[in-house]
């Protein structure tokens, strides 16, 4: 049956890029029920498709986080499927670029809305729905290594994601006795879509941009998704045992240290 036989799953931002690799993982490892969620209805339904030829009963609820209605239908939904939740996965993020000097009002609220808001607000409905249902659960939000500071043209989006560290913790503190585990990924770059779109537009880098960046990291390359997706399934299933209230950094840059010079100098 694999790490997920018989759960439910509610997975936003699941219709592409990391939040789809990390759908398409779950149902691999045997879900039995899951809710994909995003803004493009043509891309979900062909998403939910797949992954009902898969074997897991699949849902697509378009929805919008920046609005808190649509983010509590996207409960109400897993309920009235299902009756029930056993994972619930935050990947859905708005990576929007804004500096001290330069960030409206408007973007600082549509950060804080999409990036932390509609976190909340899944985390406070699924908690209900376990708690309701005696379900141990598990919970893993997706943050970034930018939580620890992040560069200048990413003054909210890092804040928001600092935050979500915060909110990880306090919540896995408030959920011990319901045996309901909250942990949170701190990924470092990783090669999106969206990643793609940002990079050649707010950028202005040319379409070979990831090849250049991937010749200049210690690894040789950026985090895939597939890679991101196999982490989260091991904090989202049994295997990690009581972790919880746990924020692990994902990526190939150690946090805090200074960079190592490339290529290291001979001794």
């Amino acid at each position: 049956m694999g790490r997920f036989g018989g759960k439910v799953a509610l997975v936003t931002g699941s219709t592409q890029g990391l939040g789809e690799a990390i759908a398409v993982r779950l149902v691999d490892e045997g879900l039995a029920g899951l809710v994909v969620t995003g803004r493009n209805e043509e891309r979900g339904a062909a998403v939910a498709a797949r992954l009902n030829g898969a074997g897991c009963r699949t849902v697509f609820a378009a929805a919008d986080l920046a609005d808190p209605a649509e983010v509590g239908n996207l409960i109400d939904m897993t309920d009235r499927e299902f009756g029930r939740i056993d994972v619930l996965v935050n990947a859905a993020g708005d990576t929007q670029r804004g500096t001290v000097e330069d960030t409206t009002v408007e973007l600082f609220d549509h950060l804080m809305a999409v990036n932390l808001r509609a976190p909340f607000l899944l985390m406070q409905g699924a908690i209900r729905l376990m708690r309701r249902e005696g379900i141990e659960g598990s919970i893993v939000n997706i943050a970034s290594v930018a939580a620890h500071g992040g560069g200048p043209y990413l003054t909210i989006y890092s804040t928001t994601k600092g935050a979500l560290v915060t909110l990880t913790k306090n919540v896995a503190n408030s959920v011990l006795w319901d045996r309901i585990r909250v942990n949170v990924l701190n990924i470092g770059w990783t090669d999106t879509p969206g990643e793609h779109a940002v990079r050649t537009s707010f950028h202005g880098d040319d379409q070979r941009w990831l090849e250049k960046a991937e010749a200049d990291q210690p690894f040789g390359r950026l985090l895939k998704t597939a890679e991101v997706a196999r982490a989260v399934a091991f904090l989202a299933s049994d295997e990690s045992g009581m972790m919880t209230g746990a924020a692990v950094d994902f990526g190939q840059i150690v946090v805090g240290c200074t960079a190592v010079q490339h290529p290291p100098p001979d001794d």
